[in-house]
């Protein structure tokens, strides 16, 4: 696959952070001001997004993104939001020897509801923006910004943020963007998530439409050795708490780099 551009910056223990759906590692731009004095950030574009405008079908697959990742940076923890928390969550099932730890932001092991699965969203969601992709592209990404700001009680300055990055490195390809919304409908790591062997950080937004917060309760629960932490916010919990996710973060990895 065709390498991702991954910048580099901050001093520290290594930390590795994983953008979620149509945008690009910018859009942690408050996280990165919080965090970079503490730890060496390696700031991932994912197949398609931001700087790493070459794609291949297939290549968003969230195997072969934590594969090239892997090969990319030093052994580190593992940060990845919506999106990225599925890449960051492969990764650490898959190579838990390079992933050291996990931190997942607004994503849980699957994204969809099901029968035995009430917290999520309904598989028409991601179809009907798939669709939308075709016939009005900028809509329906602006429709999906105000589903991810929808119930944070700083909605409007989230969604100017989303909205000032999503394009600001160019426009993502419609196919990559249907690719990422196929692997959120059809993606289901609940099973594998009792085999994780790094430590894991789980933080919900207590206000998010998208991934509700129970989601990610019930992952922290299943996976040994997990941790959760609910903030009142929406689905970028970065964006309108940085500093509590930072502090949140450091606590964590702290605390598992001195056990």
């Amino acid at each position: 696959m065709a390498l991702m551009h991954i910048q580099t910056t901050g001093r520290g223990p290594d930390l590795v952070l994983i953008h979620g759906w149509a945008m690009h590692s910018g859009i942690f731009a408050p996280l990165v001001a919080a965090l970079a004095a503490r730890y060496t950030l390696h700031l991932v574009d994912l197949p398609g997004h931001g700087a790493s405008c070459d794609y291949a079908p297939g290549a968003l697959d969230p195997a072969a993104c934590a594969h090239a990742i892997a090969a990319a940076t030093p052994p580190a923890a593992w940060l990845g939001w919506s999106l990225g928390g599925l890449v960051a969550l492969r990764g650490a099932l898959d190579r838990p020897g390079h992933v050291r730890a996990l931190v997942a932001i607004a994503a849980s092991p699957r994204f969809v509801v099901g029968a035995d699965w009430p917290h999520g969203v309904g598989a028409e969601t991601f179809r009907a923006f798939a669709d939308g992709l075709g016939t009005s592209y900028h809509a329906t990404i602006e429709r999906f910004l105000a589903l991810e700001t929808l119930g944070s009680p700083e909605a409007q300055s989230e969604l100017r943020a989303l909205r000032q990055q999503v394009f600001a490195r160019g426009e993502p390809d419609a196919a990559v963007l249907c690719d990422g919304l196929a692997i959120l409908d059809t993606t289901d790591l609940r099973a594998e998530l009792a085999t994780l062997t790094v430590p894991s950080l789980w933080i919900a937004g207590r206000r998010d439409r998208l991934i509700p917060a129970g989601a990610m309760r019930w992952a922290a629960e299943h996976a040994p050795g997990g941790h959760y932490l609910e903030l009142a916010a929406g689905h970028a919990p970065f964006l309108s708490h940085a500093e509590a996710v930072a502090d949140a973060v450091d606590a964590f990895l702290g605390t598992e780099a001195a056990a």
